[in-house]
């Protein structure tokens, strides 16, 4: 008899939202697990270093009551990674408190592993000065000020604190920051299945039924994998797998679709193949894993003050013929104005970023045809500094300046700029950078993510 391993991605991550009916119907005894990320640095920043959430937590508390009722019905495990959106031990705890809510109105019992993903800065400090932490390209400047001044720094773990997890006993795993894949690769290759096969499934099932055919909607995938291959099958009765949509999500937020690396090796699929089983499910062969030095990537973020915006469209064809001309200007006569209100020393203190979009607001200066413009441009300035006040103010000047700023074939008062909301400029409030984007070697896997176990 062949030996498999059945499991169930319910949506590609929590809190967006996926089908109860659905998801219910393929509720089966014979899976060995049900996992899903909740995570991602999609958002920037600010959830690490703001301690803010992914998604709302009406959203978060909808999906987790359906998976957690849904697993205590079969009595699986459920592995959740990256809690709380950015996976820090504020948003780990967010999402413990929920789940407790969740078991105390279901009167439901169980187990839970909680397991940290941010690490002492004493044990990143020795990292650093052993030259165990190497820079990611692209990566900003390390040095021992950016490792203690972060605002939160989380490391992302991999498959074996999960495994650990299930064996000290938990119904439910609740990790922070997490390498995606490594919450389904990591009861597969425990159990002994192909690394290569494991992987690269976890690699796809991360993203729910993204590598369908057609998402017209969040759902879930049921993955079955063998010693020979895994096959994919939507959860929806209404969406379909094909060699092409599988064998595609490789390109999927990747630097290389043949070669990824998790902590402990690396993803090789130049010699997968993909082939149709049925008109919904898709088979795969031939995938690899490449063991490497244990590495586990380490994400950092930090304020760098606050933020204000102006948002506004250009239509006038007059200034679009002249625009990068009428553009420069406007720029300067900002900075200009800017220091006629608060005195040479705001320079070096405050910045505006700016993007233009119909031109080339989205690729910026990697734009490849920064040429071309349409009948209107949208315009977007944010302005950055050290206060909100001061932020807000030099957002409220720009959008002055933006607004009358002139070119020669017009005489007299101009508005240049529509709004299309009151008040036309407004605060965004604390601003944070990414500053860390490294991996340290570790001595063993569980270094930087300790375990404790709760009854709920």
């Amino acid at each position: 008899m062949t030996r498999q391993i059945r499991y169930l991605s319910p949506t590609g991550v929590l809190g967006v939202g996926f089908s109860e009916d659905h998801f219910r119907a393929a509720l089966s005894p014979d899976l060995a697990f049900i996992g899903c990320d909740a995570g991602s640095t999609d958002g920037g920043p600010a959830n690490l270093g703001g301690n803010k959430p992914f998604f709302s937590r009406a959203a978060v508390k909808r999906d987790l009551r359906i998976l957690i009722t849904g697993v205590r019905s079969i009595d699986v495990p459920l592995l959740i990674g990256s809690c709380g959106g950015s996976g820090g031990n504020w948003n780990l705890n967010w999402v413990r408190e929920i789940v407790r809510e969740i078991a105390q109105e279901e009167g439901l019992r169980f187990r839970v592993a909680i397991i940290e993903s941010e690490p002492p800065r004493e044990l990143l400090l020795r990292k650093y000065r052993e030259g165990k932490i190497r820079a990611l390209d692209p990566a900003p400047p390390l040095d021992e000020e950016v490792l203690q001044e972060a605002d939160h720094i989380v490391a992302m773990m991999g498959a074996e604190a999960y495994v650990a997890a299930l064996e000290g006993g938990a119904d439910v795993v609740l990790a922070g920051r997490s390498t995606d894949a490594a919450i389904f690769a990591a009861i597969p290759v425990a159990r002994g299945f192909p690394a290569g096969l494991a992987w690269h499934a976890a690699k796809i099932m991360e993203c729910g039924g993204a590598s369908v055919v057609k998402m017209d909607k969040p759902e879930g995938m049921i993955c079955t994998i063998t010693d020979e291959h895994f096959t994919l099958e939507p959860v929806s009765p209404t969406q379909q797998c094909s060699p092409l949509s599988v064998a595609a999500h490789a390109l999927y937020e990747t630097a290389d679709p043949y070669r990824m690396l998790e902590p402990g090796g690396e993803m090789d699929l130049t010699e997968a193949k993909y082939e149709a089983v049925t008109d919904r499910m898709v088979r795969v062969t031939g995938s690899r894993f490449h063991p490497r030095p244990y590495t586990v990537k380490l994400e950092g973020a930090r304020k760098i003050g606050y933020r204000a915006m102006v948002l506004g469209g250009v239509r006038d064809p007059v200034i679009l013929e002249q625009f990068e001309g009428w553009f420069d200007g406007l720029k300067a006569h900002i900075a200009e104005n800017v220091e006629g209100v608060f005195g040479p020393s705001i320079r070096g203190q405050y910045r505006i970023d700016y993007k233009i979009y119909g031109k080339n607001g989205v690729l910026g200066d990697r734009e490849p045809y920064p040429e071309r413009i349409g009948n209107e441009v949208g315009l977007l300035m944010v302005s950055l500094a050290q206060t909100q006040e001061v932020a807000y103010a030099i957002a409220g000047q720009a959008a002055h300046m933006v607004l009358h700023h002139s070119v020669p074939q017009w005489e007299g008062l101009l508005s240049n700029l529509a709004f299309p909301i009151a008040p036309h400029f407004w605060s965004l409030g604390e601003a944070y950078q990414f500053v860390l984007n490294h991996v340290v070697e570790l001595d063993h896997p569980l270094e930087l993510h300790p375990i404790r176990y709760e009854e709920v």
